[in-house]
């Protein structure tokens, strides 16, 4: 049996995360799961480029389709940890490392992993 790609792995990790977490907020509809589709095939000309970058792919996946469903539906995943004010969406740190978090930025607050939201 043939070795699994590293890029593809981590791009189909990616994927799984991402989905997980517009799962957990009920907002895996088609077009949301299009435009994950969209994010991992831009990020794999991106990875496929460098290689060493395959372990930021996940975060980069999350903020491509963040930025996406801000464009067209609004703020995604909203802040679970503050209760007052306006509405905001969490951010992913680091911007660009491994091991991606969804933090609320107002708070300092780590919230889940990236495809640990709930």
């Amino acid at each position: 049996m043939d070795d699994i790609d590293p890029v593809e792995q981590a791009l189909h990790a990616a994927r799984a995360l991402v989905l997980a977490d517009l799962a957990a907020r009920d907002v895996a509809a088609a077009q949301v799961v299009s435009m994950v589709e969209d994010a991992v095939t831009h990020r794999r000309w991106w990875v496929e480029q460098w290689p060493e970058g395959a372990e930021y792919v996940a975060g980069l996946v999350a903020q491509d389709v963040q930025d996406a469903l801000l464009e067209r539906y609004g703020r995604w995943p909203l802040c679970p940890v503050c209760s007052s004010g306006d509405p905001h969406a969490l951010d992913v740190e680091p911007e660009l490392g491994p091991d991606p978090h969804w933090v609320c930025a107002k708070q300092g607050v780590v919230v889940a992993r990236v495809g640990g939201l709930t």
